[in-house]
């Protein structure tokens, strides 16, 4: 009986901390539906599909609040953030749950650098004092692995790839090595009690954020950030501009159907609220149980789930 209550105690305080952050803050909270018509267009992440006792589809438990939040910006809520259970299939680790507790936030006129500083002291806010190390994509992949992740072949890279990693599925596309050598070898490599923030991501891996174009470098305006060697949170500096997005989706279903998946049918309301005006603002989400996790010092996620 004490075991629960001390998961309760503590899931209850980081709670009421989080809310008095953005209280703080003037940031108002909402809740979206978790089931809706229509899921992720992403070909690495899979939604559950909810269905009648009749079989007839109903629809997706989510995988995050992004579209639903977002069309609540552009209908003028302004500063939002949702905390709440999100859903993702075929995800179970010592540190992934297919149902977990995920924050997500997006505060207008904000870049993704502005969002970061807040991150970074939301963070800090609940564990204590940390240094911050903040690092460019391509300056972590040159740092630890000596390659240009933006100057170089798929050949170079597909054989780098297979020197370091050893035994690789053989059809893999140019970003599927980026991220294996990322998560394998790069992010074991950062200092476990600071905050990384890796930030500037390639083009192919933009997915709702904004793009630039600086010293001849085109990037995606998103970071990640990093502490005791998890992901903690994933940002944009939002994508508003809706034909770009639509083309996005439907590239994500052109890799959707390269890798044998099914293709996912597009979120025509969500491309219509962007048509009506998405304002310029940067966006994140984290994950709970995880900073909880770090909050408390233990290496399973179930030790922190009720």
């Amino acid at each position: 009986m004490a075991l629960i209550q001390n998961k309760i105690t503590h899931r209850n305080k980081i709670f009421a901390k989080i809310r008095k952050f953005f209280a703080q803050r003037n940031v108002l909270e909402v809740d979206t539906p978790l089931l809706r018509k229509f899921t992720v267009t992403d070909p690495y992440m899979a939604a559950f599909s909810v269905s009648s006792p009749s079989g007839k589809h109903q629809g997706y438990l989510q995988t995050s609040p992004e579209y639903a939040m977002k069309k609540l910006l552009c209908a003028g809520s302004g500063d939002i953030f949702q905390l709440g259970k999100m859903f993702r299939a075929d995800e179970k680790s010592v540190i992934h749950a297919s149902e977990f507790t995920m924050l997500e936030w997006y505060r207008t006129g904000f870049d993704h650098f502005q969002l970061m500083d807040e991150v970074c002291q939301f963070v800090q806010q609940i564990i204590g004092e940390k240094k911050i190390q903040i690092m460019s994509y391509q300056e972590v992949f040159l740092s630890n692995l000596s390659i240009d992740p933006f100057n170089i072949s798929f050949e170079k890279l597909s054989q780098t790839a297979r020197e370091l990693l050893g035994d690789i599925p053989q059809e893999l596309l140019f970003d599927n090595y980026l991220t294996l050598l990322f998560s394998e070898k790069i992010e074991a490599n950062f200092d476990p009690d600071k905050i990384t923030v890796v930030h500037s991501f390639p083009v192919s891996q933009a997915s709702l954020a904004k793009t630039r174009c600086e010293n001849g470098l085109t990037t995606a305006d998103r970071f990640e950030v990093y502490l005791n060697g998890m992901e903690l949170a994933n940002g944009f500096n939002e994508l508003t501009d809706a034909k770009q997005q639509l083309q996005r989706f439907k590239q994500d279903n052109d890799i959707r159907r390269e890798l044998d998946y099914p293709p996912i049918e597009i979120d025509d309301g969500f491309i219509q609220s962007l048509n009506q005006g998405l304002p310029d603002c940067a966006g994140v989400a984290l994950g709970v149980d995880r900073l909880l996790m770090i909050k408390l010092g233990v290496e399973n996620l179930e030790d922190v789930l009720l």
